[in-house]
């Protein structure tokens, strides 16, 4: 499982809408993505590589 090393934040792709979402830094230099409607209570978290999220990010 990969860990995450910093807190998350609300990335700068998120809408002004309530559908947030969060990022935070990997261990392995990679992201750790969240729904903001469920911090810390062990919600679902996905994390991807970090050549992935700059692939993913790129999109936009």
């Amino acid at each position: 499982m990969t860990e995450v090393v910093s807190p998350f934040w609300k990335s700068s792709y998120s809408g002004a809408e309530n559908a947030c979402v969060e990022v935070a830094d990997t261990s392995t230099h990679g992201r750790a993505v969240r729904d903001s409607k469920h911090p810390g209570d062990g919600g679902p978290l996905l994390a991807v590589s970090r050549e992935s999220w700059h692939g993913f990010i790129q999109q936009f």
